[in-house]
């Protein structure tokens, strides 16, 4: 691994999209090159990423942006809900994670108030936050093992609510460094997926979320903080979280329980190599300590195949699977 010093500027060359003229833009933030992925997915498994960038903020990661228009961009926060196959990532991984971490209360008043949170934000911190205020409505983030960004890209939820419930608007950047204000009028939103509005099925927008406001409610901090901390007593219960894992694999199908489904088909506890169905929580695998991305993706597809043929429900993927199977030398 080779790495520039955190904090120290480095050049890309740019080309001027109008103009023609190249030149080159300073960066401030931190560049690695084949950097483990595993260090960095909450599976603890997967290959290298060609480079790896933390962006010192967000006006840095707009100038990478305009500076790379041909670079394949992938965008990570905790590294939860994603598996980083062995053959690692062509192109280059953003991590936001504690680099977009704006924060803020926006408005209060009787009735409620508004909070910022960047991107990079942990969903427990903004639940933490906005009970701090006298803010309820959020409490319920603090059972997302991710950040906000990972939150608004798949409308993540647990305990009976959705991210997307409580967002009055969104910021965005798009492909060429372009900063964008949206609102939710603008996507189509569902359970575990969020698209444009004007987007072609099938497409991926080039573009991702920086922050979002919430709108909540006046609440009582007492009350708030006593249903986040039920919340974490439930989610410590009921998951495994002495082991590496990404949280629930699989959305549940309507009207069923995707872990009700698992274990009703004898499926806790089977491995392949070092992944497991957790024995804990049938909705979670988990890296037993030598699980390789491929160990862990075979499990995914066995589990499938045998909870489709012994109940003809098709499981679907809640976890992002990207990369290569195998790195070519």
């Amino acid at each position: 691994m080779t790495a520039l010093p955190q904090n120290t500027r480095f050049a890309m060359p740019v080309t001027d999209q109008t103009t023609g003229e190249t030149g080159v833009t300073a960066l401030r933030g931190e560049m690695r090159v084949d950097e483990p992925m595993s260090k960095h997915t909450t599976w603890r498994a997967g290959g290298y990423a060609d480079r790896y960038f933390q962006p010192a903020d967000l006006d840095d990661w707009a100038d990478f942006l305009r500076a790379s228009p041909h670079e394949v961009i992938h965008v990570i926060g905790l590294g939860s809900n994603l598996l980083v196959r062995d053959g690692g990532l062509r192109g280059t991984v953003v991590a936001l994670h504690a680099r977009l971490n704006d924060l803020r209360l926006i408005e209060q008043n009787q009735s409620g108030g508004l909070i910022y949170a960047s991107a990079g934000v942990a969903c427990a911190k903004v639940a933490r936050f906005a009970a701090k205020h006298h803010l309820a409505g959020a409490e319920f983030l603090a059972g997302i093992p991710g950040t906000v960004g990972g939150a608004l890209a798949m409308n993540a939820g647990c305990y009976g609510s959705e991210t997307w419930e409580i967002v009055a608007q969104v910021q965005i950047i798009q492909r060429n460094g372009e900063i964008v204000m949206r609102q939710p009028g603008e996507y189509a939103i569902a359970y575990r997926s969020v698209k444009r509005q004007s987007e072609p099925a099938g497409t991926i927008a080039a573009e991702w979320f920086t922050g979002a406001y919430f709108r909540l409610v006046q609440g009582d901090q007492t009350q708030s903080r006593q249903r986040i901390k039920e919340l974490l007593a439930q989610r410590v219960a009921s998951q495994p979280l002495n082991m590496p894992n990404a949280g629930s694999v699989f959305r549940n199908p309507p009207g069923d329980y995707a872990a009700r489904l698992i274990e009703a088909c004898g499926l806790k506890g089977c491995h392949i190599g070092g992944a497991m169905v957790s024995p804990k929580h049938a909705n979670f695998i988990v890296n037993t300590g030598n699980a390789s991305a491929a160990d862990i993706e075979a499990l995914i597809m066995m589990v499938q195949s045998r909870v489709k043929k012994a109940t003809g429900i098709a499981l679907i993927q809640e976890v992002r699977i990207i990369g290569d199977a195998r790195r070519l030398t």
